[in-house]
């Protein structure tokens, strides 16, 4: 089965992501920069979760150039990351309203961790369709940055009912590792 038709499925929705996210930044009703001060909350919860669709959508890319096809499964996996990626707009807006506040920060890092679980099935689920030998298998490897980031999204979610700022700082962290494109696929694919 093609894999164009997963791309361009993906691309779309996650540009409608960003887009809602953007809309739910409002003007202020003022002329000063003091006005913007009540809404920097609101703009430092969209930088994050726009870094982190930018970073999904980086490595998807990367990840689906390297694979030659796809089947049913890895549809359903990519569906998968996809509900939780369409989550994040809801939980960046809830986080940024409520000034950091812990329930919305740690629901936020649920969101995260759901959409790191997701996009590891997609990842293995390509790496097995296409054989343990394949460039794809052999790019992913043990894929340490993937299974560091679960862990630190589980201790953030723990740590956010009393430290959400500190939770907040780990979703920061876990953004930073994956901020360079994980070039694990690019220089696979350039060695042969």
């Amino acid at each position: 089965m093609s894999k164009g038709r997963l791309e361009a499925f993906s691309d779309g929705v996650l540009a409608i992501i960003i887009t809602i996210m953007v809309l739910e930044l409002k003007v202020p009703h003022g002329e000063s920069l003091a006005d913007l001060a009540s809404l920097l909350p609101v703009f430092l919860s969209y930088v994050l979760s726009f870094v982190y669709i930018g970073i999904y959508w980086n490595n998807h890319h990367h990840m689906l150039h390297a694979a030659s096809r796809v089947n049913g499964g890895i549809l359903w996996a990519n569906q998968f990351l996809l509900f939780w990626l369409s989550l994040v707009p809801f939980v960046t807006a809830w986080m940024g309203e409520n000034h950091f506040a812990a329930t919305p920060v740690a629901l936020y890092g649920v969101v995260l961790l759901g959409a790191a679980i997701s996009y590891f099935i997609l990842a293995r689920g390509l790496a097995s369709h296409h054989g343990p030998e394949s460039k794809l298998a052999r790019a992913l490897g043990a894929d340490f940055k993937g299974k560091i980031s679960i862990v630190i999204y589980i201790t953030a979610i723990v740590v956010a009912p009393f430290a959400p700022l500190g939770a907040c700082a780990l979703y920061a962290l876990v953004a930073a590792i994956w901020l360079v494109p994980d070039r694990r696929i690019e220089r696979v694919l350039n060695d042969e």
